[in-house]
């Protein structure tokens, strides 16, 4: 059978048939603290809200990851350079320079700037 062919055709009729038997064999039973707002069984409390979680955290981690992916791309072209040649070093240089300037305009633009993410300030 072809690849393509097992690919729409298989997969979605397999899925479906897993999803309908999870509805009709998966066990039922809610009660009250499972279905309440938060799943931990405590009411919520009024009037104590959570502090208010600035963006910029995420932005931060989001970065992290992007550049730490970056070090683990450019990790095997340095260690195997003497065979990937002039074409395996520019093309790494190229990517390298891409997402410099992608870092350049993150703090250019102040999106990643702790300092004013606080409006209390």
């Amino acid at each position: 059978m072809n690849n393509i062919l097992m690919l729409f055709i298989f997969v979605p009729i397999l899925t479906g048939i897993l999803l309908a038997l999870n509805l009709l064999l998966a066990p039922k039973q809610p009660y009250e603290a499972k279905v309440s707002a938060y799943e931990c069984g405590f009411s919520p409390v009024y009037g104590q809200t959570r502090n208010v979680f600035y963006i910029n955290f995420y932005i931060v981690a989001m970065l992290f990851l992007v550049f730490d992916l970056e070090i683990l791309l450019l990790f095997p072209i340095a260690v195997t350079l003497y065979n990937v040649s002039i074409f395996g070093f520019s093309i790494a240089l190229i990517f390298f320079i891409v997402l410099t300037i992608g870092f350049v305009l993150e703090i250019g633009s102040g999106a990643i700037s702790m300092a004013s993410s606080n409006p209390k300030n």
